[in-house]
Formats: structure tokens, sequence, C-alpha cells
């Protein structure tokens, strides 16, 4: 009687076909309607931001003084201009036919303007430039501003959740398995720094190092990751700590395993589902730090931008252009929206004890 290696059997004795964890997770994610929403939402902005330099937008830097807070539109940067004027003209023109013969001269001022407004446009070339999403108070492209911003937004989410991601799990490893007074020793560190005010510790680092260009993306950086490390720490603690004892431990231990294979090789595998899951949802967390501090003028310094600076540029003028906060506003709103989505389907597929129950 022959047997096929690697093929499951159930309890009726019938051949199945092994499933990986993953394949099953993945599975389990695509029945999440929200969560797969979420997954493409993020797919299309990380695609959107990294080709950034090669889609057909304008310089997020240039400014257009002529340009300056032009409302979202589909008609070119002269054409509005042009109405911006005859629409004074208009307004005047009601007045002074409505008796008020003191403003005559103010409309025959505005109307030579219109003849010096329309020569400009004929010869200047920007004037044919087309903003989707409006300009800001130095006449620079949203769109492109946002695109960007959001580039820098994500990269400080990313870079701070691996950093604090790889602390987190060098630390919580080292301590679960290991016990004793070391396992205590890092913990009280774990304590101490916990019982500090972590967005006031950041503040402070940011104020004292704050420096204008890339230097000021760097400390922000490490600022945030410095102290957002602690939670990832506990929760590997205790997968190590109940995982430790486990057969396949002890196996690996009775092979001659030292130490280091054992947490690397066996023990972290083990816990990337935990990683991965607060990973998804500390995402958020990191661009909503990043946003806060460039609203208080302690993130990234100009000519760059993210979607906190462009949020605090727009609340500024929101009033009278309100385009300038609600672009920046909705495109973090969306992102941070998709990956809580993703993020929580991702803890449902991963989640060992909900097999069952889906």
């Amino acid at each position: 009687m022959s047997t096929n290696i690697g093929q499951a059997v159930n309890e009726f004795n019938q051949q199945v076909a092994a499933v990986s964890l993953w394949a099953d997770a993945w599975r389990r994610l695509r029945k999440n309607r929200m969560a797969l929403l979420g997954l493409w939402v993020v797919g299309a902005f990380a695609i959107i931001t990294l080709a950034a330099p090669i889609l057909p937008i304008y310089d997020y830097t240039s400014q257009e003084m002529t340009h300056i807070n032009l409302p979202p539109s589909l008609k070119s940067a002269g054409s509005i201009a042009i109405q911006k004027v005859e629409k004074r003209i208009v307004e005047l023109k009601g007045l002074v036919d409505g008796g008020r013969e003191d403003l005559r001269p103010e409309m025959d001022k505005i109307r030579a303007e219109l003849e010096s407004v329309k020569a400009d446009v004929a010869k200047n070339p920007k004037s044919s430039k087309v903003y989707l999403l409006g300009t800001d108070y130095l006449g620079r492209d949203m769109l492109a501003r946002t695109i960007y911003g959001g580039r820098i937004s994500m990269m400080v989410g990313i870079i701070g959740t691996i950093t604090a991601v790889l602390i987190g799990i060098i630390i919580g490893a080292i301590a679960g398995y290991a016990g004793g007074r070391l396992d205590n020793f890092l913990m009280r560190i774990v304590d101490i720094i916990y019982g500090l005010p972590y967005m006031l510790i950041v503040i402070i680092l940011m104020a004292m190092f704050h420096k204008d260009g890339a230097s000021s993306i760097v400390i922000l950086f490490v600022a945030i990751a410095l102290v957002s490390w602690l939670t990832i720490a506990r929760v590997v603690r205790g997968q190590i700590i109940s995982l430790k004892n486990a057969e396949f431990i002890e196996a690996a231990r009775s092979m001659g395993a030292g130490t280091g294979r054992i947490i690397f090789r066996h023990l972290i595998p083990n816990t990337l589902g935990v990683i991965i899951i607060f990973a998804t949802l500390s995402l958020p967390s990191f661009i909503m730090s990043e946003s806060f501090l460039s609203f208080l003028g302690l993130g990234v310094s100009a000519p760059a931008a993210s979607w906190g600076t462009l949020v605090s540029e727009g609340v500024q003028g929101m009033e009278l252009y309100p385009w300038r906060l609600l672009v920046p506003a909705l495109a973090m709103t969306i992102f941070l929206f998709a990956m809580n989505f993703l993020g929580d389907g991702l803890r449902v597929a991963l989640d060992p004890q909900s097999k069952n129950r889906t």
C-alpha cells in the first residue's frame, strides 16, 4: 500500500491538501470586505506616492505668485484669474447702476486691470496650468504637495514602525527567554519609560535638536521611534514566555541549538502574526504623531511638507480657502481609516482562535 507524503487525512480517511498558516490567513482576509478594501486603498496610496517623480504633476516646490489661492477647478489658471476680475467688475457695475456713481472710477480702473490680466495670460505659458485641487498661499499645486506630503508621512510611519518593532522584538525576546534578573531588569526599564509622558518627550527632543531640511526628518524618525517600542517589547515577551517551554523548543535544545538560534529561528518566527498585527495598527499612530508635531511646527521643515504641515497651513486660511485644509486632511483620513481596517482584518485572519469561527 502506497502513501502520499505531504498529504493530510481527515476523519473519513480522505486525503486533503495541506494549507499553510499564511494561505489560510489570506483566505480569511479575503472574506473581510473592509480589510480587503483597506488593502487596496493602502496599496494605491503607496503606488501613487512612490511613483510621484514620474507622475504628470507639477513641481511641489514651484511657486507662482499670480496663482495664489486658486480654488480646485478643471479650468486653466489664466481663465480663473480673468473670471475673478470680471466678477469684481460685475459686482461694481451693479452698485454703480444702483446709484453709487462714486464707484465708477474704481470700476474703470478694474476694467483696465482686466485688459492687463488678459495680456499677461496671453504671453505667460504658466497660465495654461490646471490645478485640480487648487493652490496654496504661495501658488503651489495642492495635488503635488498632498502626494509628496503623503510620501513623507507614510515614510515616517513605516520607518518608525520598523525601528520600534526591531527594538521591541530584540528586547522582548531576550527578556522573555532569559527570565530571572535580566527579565526583571529590562521590564523595570520599560515600566520607567512607560511612566514618562510619551508625546512630551518627543516634543522636547524635537525642540532641542530640530533643524531645517532633511536633518529634521531624521531627528523626527529617531524621536518617535526612541520611545515607541515599549508595547511591542511587552507583547513579544509574553509570547516568548508562553512558547519557550513548548515541545519543539525542547527538541531544539536537545539537538544542541544555541540560545540565539532558538530565539531567532524558532521563537520569533512563531510570533510573527502578533508582530504584523501590531505593526499595521501602530503605523497610523506614528503618522498621527508626526502630524501633531508638524502641526505644532516641530515636524518636517520647508520646503518639504507632510500631511501634518499641510493641515497646519490649511487651518490658517480655512474660512476663505477651505480646500487648503480639506485636501490633505481628507487624504490623511482615508489612509488612516484604510490602515485601521487592514490591521483589524489581519488581527482576525492571523488569530488561530478565529479559525473555527470563520
